[in-house]
């Protein structure tokens, strides 16, 4: 398995989620977004905030690991975050216009400017608290990946409860099939 092509097929599952997710919440009223439901980032807004928030953090530090890396440089029109739970958007139409140009950003870096040689290196970065770590490049890139579908996992499970389903979230889907 190719790790580059591996990164490109999540991220399109990732954009497709994305989108499903989006589409299925606009069933629901501002005030069933925001209500609280017991999840961790409290409300589906709040968890799509979160999933930005973490985005940007993230995408922030894998800019630094390569001066090719321009598309994700890009983000910096955004402010950093300063938490994790902050909660940048109080709609889903704002959420989703940023949410759309995240996504499109990492669909251009890794079809442009990633080099199946970059996952081999460790990215040295600051945590949000300011600890320093140095891990390996591509467990932090499947890591980005790992947590959009955790928390998607989430807001999916919200949205069920509340009688709307967003279809069909399994990986395989975009799996190709060589038969």
């Amino acid at each position: 398995m190719n790790i580059l092509n591996h990164f490109q097929l999540l991220a399109s599952y990732n954009q497709r989620l994305n989108e499903q997710v989006y589409q299925a919440s606009e069933r629901l009223s501002a005030a069933e977004l925001e209500q609280d439901l017991g999840a961790f980032f409290k409300s589906i807004l709040g968890t799509l905030n979160h999933l930005i928030v973490s985005d940007l953090l993230w995408l922030s530090r894998f800019s630094e690991h390569s001066p090719r890396y321009q598309s994700l440089a890009r983000l910096a029109v955004y402010p950093k975050p300063s938490a994790l739970n902050e909660s940048r958007y109080d709609n889903l139409d704002a959420c989703w216009i940023v949410r759309k140009d995240i996504d499109a950003l990492v669909q251009e870096w890794l079809s442009n400017e990633v080099l199946e040689a970059d996952f081999e290196n460790d990215l040295t970065y600051r945590n949000s608290k300011g600890v320093v770590s140095s891990r390996n490049f591509s467990e932090l890139v499947s890591h980005l990946f790992n947590h959009q579908t955790h928390h998607r996992g989430q807001i999916s499970t919200l949205l069920y409860q509340k009688g709307v389903d967003i279809g069909v979230t399994d990986y395989l889907v975009d799996i190709p099939d060589t038969h």
